[in-house]
């Protein structure tokens, strides 16, 4: 019998929990991990998240016996990890997708042999957010979870799965640093109200669709997933899975700046610490 090739979708029954079929399709995209970071040099949020990092997170006196872990959490080719690292952090940056995972082992290797190699260390993980139990309780001290990747975990008791294993796994105190896009942003966009309302009334119709739900055409997948969050349902997710969220920032639509109190949010950046 001809077996199909490795980047077919496989039915639900066997795919990771979480991973819709777009998702599926992205990570086993060769071509994604290749041109990601010419990608995400344009992309406007990942300015802005890196300032909040550099203020979260500015790194470790050379002085200190011990070094804190950060996990990184979908954590691509290393936009996120490697600057952690050269900061004296250590980081474990997981992420399913093999592509993106092969990309930045070679950067690490690069950057070992480079006239000045980062003080702390980036260790390639490959896992589902979903299904972290091979990662010992308290290994970690902070997370972080940007450019949306939560939202691309379907189904809310997936992600709140995803949420208490990162409690587990960071200390207590510790900080979580997440991104994720706001459903209400539609608004802003043609067709918007129309979307918003489908939306919901799928999510009342169909069993597993929730409200916030979304697949689109995105770099040349034609069903990748997302999930939109509104702010309610960000906040109770991270509360009730050990969270205390201490701030919730909201972007502007470009996701190039911080809003104040007027305007509809592009998404939000929530900070949060460990309960």
């Amino acid at each position: 019998m001809k077996q199909p090739p490795p980047s077919s979708t496989p039915p639900l029954w066997s795919r990771p929990p979480g991973v819709a079929p777009g998702t599926w399709q992205y990570v086993h995209q060769r071509s994604i991990a290749d041109h990601y970071d010419a990608f995400v040099e344009d992309a406007a949020v990942c300015q802005v998240d890196a300032e909040i990092l550099l203020n979260e997170f500015p790194g470790v006196e050379e002085a200190d016996s011990r070094r804190e872990m950060v996990l990184d959490l979908g954590c691509g080719t290393g936009r996120t990890a490697l600057p952690l690292a050269r900061r004296g952090y250590d980081v474990i940056g997981i992420d399913l997708s093999e592509p993106m995972l092969n990309v930045l082992v070679h950067k690490i290797a690069a950057e070992k042999y480079a006239a000045e190699s980062s003080p702390g260390s980036v260790y390639p993980v490959k896992a589902n957010l979903v299904d972290l139990g091979g990662i010992a309780d308290g290994a970690a001290d902070h997370a972080v979870c940007l450019f949306a990747t939560m939202g691309m975990i379907q189904g809310r008791s997936n992600r709140r799965t995803f949420l208490r294993h990162i409690a587990r796994i960071v200390r207590p105190g510790g900080k979580f640093v997440i991104h994720v896009h706001n459903r209400w942003a539609a608004m802003c966009e043609p067709g918007g109200y129309g979307s918003l309302i489908r939306s919901r009334l799928r999510s009342i119709q169909k069993k597993h669709y929730e409200f916030g739900d979304s697949t689109y055409a995105y770099r040349g997948l034609s069903g990748m997933f997302m999930h939109r969050f509104s702010r309610t349902e960000l906040v109770r997710d991270l509360s009730s899975s050990g969270w205390s969220v201490d701030r919730c920032l909201r972007l502007s639509i470009e996701a190039d700046r911080i809003l104040g109190r007027g305007g509809v949010a592009g998404g939000f950046i929530v900070v949060a610490t460990r309960s």
